[in-house]
């Protein structure tokens, strides 16, 4: 099981430092992300690096599942009611309609929703420094730990709100 580290550094190369220490202790970058001020993140962190979670993905799909399933009452009921003269194709097609749009409305709206790293450290984010995100196996936390303080970058305080990855 994964544990979500965040860890601090002054500017781009200390967190580059890091890096290089996450990767000798075999991290891989699909495990590794870094958030920053916008202009530090334009300008000097690769976009496989960026950290860009927000609700969007969830979102979606938990609209698509009420839309289709509200779209699909309302599509049977309609059956049900013979001068509408809705089939039960209609019903289906109804029910489809609905989950897309369920889903497009929650994606919107999930988009807009902050990433809990950036609410949590907005003031190191604004003083210019450089976070960098790690998903590590509980049994190499202390070794990453470790190393990180080496690197330069400083632990914070994080608990993930959705648990450990």
């Amino acid at each position: 099981m994964n544990h979500r580290e965040v860890y601090s550094t002054q500017d781009v190369a200390v967190a580059r430092r890091a890096l290089a220490a996450l990767h000798m202790h075999g991290i891989k970058n699909d495990a590794i992300s870094m958030v920053a001020r916008a202009d530090i993140e334009l300008e000097r962190i690769p976009n496989t690096l960026k950290e860009a979670d927000t609700d969007a993905m969830p979102a979606a799909i938990r609209g698509m599942e009420i839309g289709g399933a509200t779209g699909l009452l309302a599509g049977l009921v309609a059956v049900a009611i013979p001068p509408l003269g809705i089939t039960l194709a209609g019903a289906v097609g109804i029910a489809a309609m609905s989950a897309l749009v369920g889903g497009w409305a929650s994606a919107l709206m999930g988009s807009t929703v902050p990433d809990p790293v950036r609410q949590q450290f907005e003031a190191e984010i604004a003083a210019g420094r450089v976070l960098v995100l790690v998903d590590v196996p509980n049994e190499a936390r202390e070794a990453v730990n470790d190393a990180m303080a080496e690197a330069g970058a400083t632990r914070l305080n994080y608990a993930s709100p959705m648990g450990a990855k």
